[in-house]
């Protein structure tokens, strides 16, 4: 049997639990503000640098297998198809990466927006619509962004430019200078025929490989055009990566 001092020394020891602190005063408040607007930036600025760390291996890949396949003749044009898919892969990764920035950089936006532009260059009319919106997105935070629309974005920055340069540099290989054992018997493509027999990869004929690439780049054509209706942030302008 416990003693009765015991039992007290328990209770004691027992941890209490205590409701949040929440600010009641405006002080408070704009303290909290400060803090959080850090912290999402913070947030922010990491998955840039993910996303701009996935575009420095996009543009590596693409140097690397460019002086690989142009710096001989004989190299064959498979190295910059090769090249294509890993840049491919590459704007997947990042496009994954950008959905999770675009979370994080709206919320920055949101306040910024509507609290601190209202603090340097007050306007009419506005409401306080946008901080429930903001602690609903906190509660249930959701992808702003599509998969493809990601994709689309970032071919249209930065990866419709180096899948050009793979395209031109694919067409040079195959096109105007055909792979000899010899590299001294290098010489220009004179006909279409010889250009896809030039296209071919081992037992897969130069017309399935054309038509291939053909696609991909159509694909690659309409995903860097392809600027769906702005919404929210997209709406205000271009402001943004």
């Amino acid at each position: 049997m416990r003693s009765k001092s015991d039992q007290s020394t328990v209770q004691v020891l027992r941890p209490t639990i205590t409701a949040p602190v929440f600010p009641s005063t405006s002080t408070e408040f704009i303290n909290v503000m400060a803090h959080y607007h850090r912290a999402e930036i913070a947030r922010m600025a990491g998955w840039r640098d993910r996303i701009d760390r996935t575009t420095n291996w996009a543009i590596t890949v693409v140097a690397a297998m460019l002086s690989v396949s142009l710096s001989t003749p004989t190299a064959h044009h498979g190295v910059l198809l090769f090249a294509m898919v890993l840049v491919l892969l590459l704007l997947v990764i990042e496009a994954r990466r950008y959905r999770f920035f675009d979370v994080y950089r709206n919320r920055v936006r949101r306040m910024e927006r509507n609290y601190y532009a209202q603090i340097f260059d007050p306007e009419e009319g506005t409401t306080d619509e946008w901080i429930h919106k903001l602690g609903d997105d906190l509660r249930r935070p959701l992808f702003l962004t599509s998969h493809s629309q990601a994709i689309s974005r970032r071919m249209r920055r930065n990866y419709c430019w180096l899948f050009l340069i793979l395209l031109v540099a694919w067409l040079v290989k195959t096109t105007f200078i055909r792979m000899q054992e010899n590299a001294v018997e290098a010489h220009l493509v004179t006909s279409v025929s010889e250009w896809v027999r030039n296209a071919a990869i081992g037992p897969v004929p130069g017309w399935i490989v054309i038509l291939t690439v053909a696609l991909f780049y159509g694909w690659v054509l309409f995903a860097s055009l392809r600027r769906p209706k702005g919404e929210g942030e997209l709406a205000f302008g271009n402001v943004h990566v």
